[in-house]
């Protein structure tokens, strides 16, 4: 069984950080930002947890 998660993301949720406020306490790491606008797509160093960017960059970001 794996553990690892995918969470889709939005503009609205940039800065991309993980942990993200909503994580539980016990599933709680450093704190690192995470580029998911440069390839649409990204993985937790710490976690694995992988996040998709869907819908729009924000305005200044391709």
């Amino acid at each position: 069984m794996s553990d690892k998660q995918t969470v889709e993301v939005s503009a609205d949720d940039l800065p991309l950080h993980c942990p993200t406020p909503n994580s539980a306490l016990w599933n709680q790491h450093p704190r690192v930002f995470l580029d998911v606008l440069k390839t649409g797509e990204v993985v937790c160093p710490y976690c694995s947890t992988k996040y998709v960017f869907k819908g729009e960059a924000p305005k200044g970001h391709h």
